[in-house]
C-alpha cells in the first residue's frame, strides 16, 4: 500500500462511472463497493468532497488528495470530516479546503436541472447525489398533479416534479436554510411560481392534515435515516411505518405515495413489508410501479449488505 495503490484504485473506481454514464457529478469513491472502506469521495463537476472516516484512511489522505489532483487537475477539493463517527477512532472532526481557496456554493447539472450545492455547510458532503436516476423516475406520474413533498431538503424533488409538469408542488422540511436552499433552486430554473416551501415538522403537519381530510395526487417522502445502530431498529421500522401510513392516507384515490428509506439496517424485503403493514392500517392496495436502488455511481456488491442502502418505491394508491 503506497501512494501508486491509491492512484491505481481511484483510477479503476473512475474508469467503471465513465463507463456507465457518471461523469459531471457522481459519487467517484463509494467505500467498501470500490476497495477503498471508509473513503467517500464525491465529484462535482471540477470540485471533489472527501471523508476519510477511519485512522487506516485518514492517514494516506495526502496520497489520495495527490492521486485525485493527478488524475482530474480538479478546481478545488473540500474536506468534510465534521462527522461523530471519526471520533469512535479517536479522530478530530474537521473540514476545510485541501489547497486554494474556492467558492462552495457550486452549481451542478442534473436531468436538465440546476441545483445550487453547498460543500462546506450541506449535509454530508452537501448534495444527495444517490437519488439522481430516482429523480427521473417520478416524471410520468407528476404531470398535471399536485404534489406534496416531505422532508424535501434542498427541494430536488419536488423541483424534478415541477420541472415535469406538476400544476402545484409543496415541499416541507423542518430546517430553515433547507427550506432557504430549496426556494433559490427553484428561482435558478425559473420553477418558482409552481413550488413552494414551508418550514415545518413534517411528522406534525402530516398528522394534522390526515386529521383534516387533506389529498393530494403525489405524495413523496424522503425521510432521514431512522437509526444508525441495530439497536434501534424496531424504532426504525416503526417510524417507517407510521410515516408511510400518513402518506397513503394524503393519496386522492388512483394517486401515487413515492417513497424511500435511507437506513442500510432496513434492508430491501423489510422495507416492502413495512409498506404493505401500513397499507393493510390505511386499508388502501397499492399497486407497485417501480422499486429501485441507490444510482449505479454508488454501486451494489453482490453479499455485502451494507451497500444496498437505499430503497426506492412508487406505488399507485388505490
Amino acid at each position: 500500500v503506497d501512494e501508486e495503490f491509491f492512484y491505481h484504485r481511484l483510477l479503476r473506481a473512475w474508469e467503471y462511472r465513465q463507463r456507465i454514464g457518471y461523469t459531471e457529478n457522481c459519487r467517484l469513491i463509494f467505500g467498501e463497493a470500490d476497495e477503498m472502506p471508509q473513503l467517500i469521495i464525491d465529484k462535482f463537476n471540477d470540485h471533489f468532497v472527501i471523508q476519510t472516516l477511519t485512522l487506516g484512511m485518514d492517514v494516506w489522505l495526502p496520497a489520495i488528495e495527490k492521486a485525485l489532483r493527478r488524475i482530474f487537475d480538479p478546481k478545488g477539493i473540500y474536506e468534510r470530516n465534521d462527522v461523530p463517527v471519526r471520533e469512535l477512532e479517536g479522530l478530530p472532526q474537521r473540514k476545510g479546503f485541501l489547497g486554494a481557496a474556492f467558492d462552495t456554493d457550486i452549481i451542478i447539472n442534473e436531468n436538465g436541472l440546476k441545483f445550487h450545492v453547498d460543500v462546506e455547510k450541506g449535509q454530508k458532503t452537501g448534495y444527495f447525489l444517490d437519488q439522481q436516476d430516482n429523480r427521473r423516475a417520478i416524471r410520468h406520474i407528476v404531470k398535471d398533479a399536485d404534489v406534496l413533498g416531505a422532508f424535501c431538503y434542498t427541494g430536488t424533488f419536488e423541483i424534478h416534479a415541477a420541472h415535469y409538469g406538476a400544476r402545484s408542488v409543496l415541499g416541507l422540511d423542518i430546517s430553515a436554510p433547507a427550506v432557504m436552499q430549496a426556494e433559490r433552486n427553484a428561482a435558478l430554473n425559473g420553477l418558482d411560481k409552481v413550488c413552494r416551501f414551508q418550514e415545518v415538522n413534517a411528522f406534525d403537519v402530516l398528522k394534522q392534515w390526515v386529521k383534516e381530510g387533506r389529498q393530494w395526487d403525489v405524495v413523496m417522502l424522503d425521510p432521514p435515516s431512522f437509526t444508525k445502530t441495530r439497536d434501534n431498529i424496531q424504532k426504525a421500522i416503526s417510524g417507517y411505518k407510521e410515516i408511510n401510513l400518513r402518506g397513503m392516507k394524503l393519496v386522492k384515490p388512483g394517486g401515487f405515495l413515492v417513497t424511500s428509506s435511507c437506513t442500510n439496517l432496513v434492508q430491501p424485503d423489510l422495507f416492502l413489508d413495512i409498506i404493505d403493514m401500513a397499507a393493510k392500517d390505511a386499508r388502501r392496495k397499492l399497486r407497485q410501479v417501480t422499486f429501485q436502488a441507490q444510482s449505479s455511481d454508488h454501486p451494489i456488491i453482490r453479499g455485502m449488505e451494507n451497500t444496498n442502502y437505499l430503497k426506492f418505491l412508487i406505488v399507485q394508491v388505490i
